[in-house]
């Protein structure tokens, strides 16, 4: 029986993936994300079979919730064993975030998927590393402020990962629309982000 991996994820405007990708460069070795690659993922769900698909689709059309206004602050890293293995910017604000992440991890439970058990990160994966790749420290510090404008996640989407030889590619499988933001809360966001820094200016590409 065939099986599909998939996760739950946002994906940002074209404008914000631009600036994101205009400021991949900087570490040697590193696999950088490409425009499809990049997303935050709400929740990883794994290999799941045909039926197991089925009901995780349905399963997110009771997925009810707000459009949620948010903005690229800073980067920062994971670590494996101690190494670098991945480079990322985070998203805020965290708290609608981690609410919308807590209630697709509830709609998942209810057709069999294990509770997520790791900490959830708001972030989009802008590179992943290896033991060859160089030195992330510079990039880090180039790119601490990392600021983007106000923006608006207005829908969920659940992706099937395909692996390939370039790295994994994305397929969206459904779409789940979030209610539109109201004015109110819109202005709210975007006179707390309105103080945001840009991006540093880089010398080399």
């Amino acid at each position: 029986m065939s099986t599909h991996r998939l996760f739950v994820a946002l994906r940002p405007p074209h404008a914000i993936r631009a600036a994101l990708i205009a400021a991949m460069h900087g570490i040697s070795g590193a696999r950088w994300q490409d425009d499809d690659q990049l997303h935050l993922t709400l929740r990883f769900i794994g290999e799941v079979d045909h039926h197991r698909a089925e009901d995780i689709a349905a399963a997110l059309g009771a997925l009810h919730g707000r459009a949620i206004t948010a903005r690229i602050a800073g980067v920062d890293l994971f670590e494996h064993r101690g190494r670098p293995h991945m480079i990322w910017a985070g998203v805020e604000p965290h708290a609608p975030l981690s609410a919308l992440h807590r209630k697709v991890d509830q709609l998942l439970t209810r057709v069999g998927v294990a509770p997520e058990t790791r900490a959830f990160v708001p972030h989009v994966t802008l590179a992943r590393l290896n033991r060859s790749s160089g030195p992330v420290a510079p990039f880090l510090a180039l790119h601490s402020d990392l600021a983007s404008t106000p923006f608006t996640f207005d829908q969920v989407t659940l992706y099937e990962s395909e692996m390939g030889h370039g790295g994994s590619r994305y397929h969206p499988v459904a779409r789940y629309p979030l209610d539109p933001v109201d004015a109110a809360t819109s202005a709210a966001a975007t006179a707390l982000t309105s103080s945001h820094v840009s991006a540093k200016p880089s010398a080399a590409p």
